[in-house]
């Protein structure tokens, strides 16, 4: 049997499909939204590593510290056989997990992106000989059907994506978790903790003005795939605390009165001067909010490690 087989369950055509729904469904709502996956073409996906790099940006070194020196812990913990990854992308980060968990067998790695998945698993084969990958595309907010891998499994999330979704989807997504849970599986989950204001609006408004440029690339996305017509330059990036909800919103606003015209949806879409378009909310948490969140979905949680500045979380979870 091959050491790696990659199984499709979305349709070839589902990325377009939903690109036109979203596009279609955010900008004729008021307030006009659109989700933050779009940021991620090839593009994009380059500015957010360059993102990850910037001094301001503190999320990914924190995490990264804490799967540093905590990673046979969360091996010990966990005592996972099987690895399932939500959001895979290029399986770094979690490369410190499954060099140090002794009974490692299976490694699954979900994504929407085919080349990041069978790039991923080229790496961690040649790293890991013995290693079995199948790799899934698919969409990890609609429901996931696993392949048969053996137990203990530990699903993985990090980055603290769990922020983007809204506290509706985070609740619908942590359930769908908790069903692919069997005894003694388990989730380790990354999330970025409430922290002061200044810190945070940083971390998404640096002074280089590489988040601005990753903003504004959802726009280039809808001008490109669906033939819209969006100035860049018609538009401001703005990043803003939001103390009720404890999270962050990135925004685009309109420097002056825009219609927009996308070509493919048949659509012109108005914007006032100083009219905004929230591109993302990225939720940050408290150890109690995230208790709160996995009880309510049928877990327990059972671990918790943050960087020694305290700034970011991985917790370990397990079924009730």
């Amino acid at each position: 049997m091959s050491p790696y087989s990659l199984t499709r369950t979305l349709p070839v055509d589902a990325t377009e499909a939903a690109l036109r729904a979203d596009v279609l469904g955010g900008l004729t709502r008021h307030p006009k939204t659109l989700p933050p996956k779009w940021f991620y073409d090839a593009r994009g996906s380059e500015l957010f590593e360059e993102i990850t790099r910037l001094p301001e940006y503190y999320p990914t070194r924190a995490e990264r510290e804490i799967l540093q020196t905590r990673a046979e812990e969360i091996a010990a913990a966990s005592g996972a056989r099987t690895v399932i990854e939500l959001g895979s992308g290029s399986s770094e980060k979690t490369r410190h997990l499954l060099e140090v968990l002794p009974e490692l067998h299976s490694y699954v790695p979900v994504d929407v992106s085919e080349s990041a998945l069978t790039g991923a698993a080229e790496s961690l084969l040649a790293e890991h000989p013995g290693l079995s990958v199948h790799a899934l595309i698919a969409d990890f907010t609609t429901g996931l059907v696993l392949p048969g891998t053996p137990g203990p499994r530990l699903v993985v999330f990090l980055g603290g994506t769990i922020g983007n979704l809204l506290p509706e989807e985070r609740a619908a997504f942590l359930r769908s978790v908790r069903a692919l849970l069997s005894p003694g599986d388990a989730l380790l989950l990354g999330t970025d903790l409430v922290k002061e204001e200044g810190t945070l609006v940083a971390a998404y408004d640096d002074a280089a003005g590489v988040t601005a440029a990753f903003n504004k690339n959802v726009l280039s996305v809808v001008n490109r795939e669906l033939g819209a017509d969006f100035p860049l330059d018609g538009f401001d990036h703005r990043a803003v605390w939001n103390p009720r909800e404890r999270w962050i919103e990135m925004r685009l606003r309109a420097r002056r009165a825009l219609s927009v015209k996308i070509r493919e949806l048949d659509l012109v879409v108005p914007f006032e001067a100083g009219e905004e378009l929230r591109t993302e909310v990225s939720a940050k948490f408290r150890q109690e909010d995230v208790r709160e969140e996995l009880a309510a979905a049928g877990m327990r949680l059972a671990q918790w490690w943050t960087d020694s500045a305290g700034r970011f979380a991985l917790s370990l979870a397990t079924a009730v």
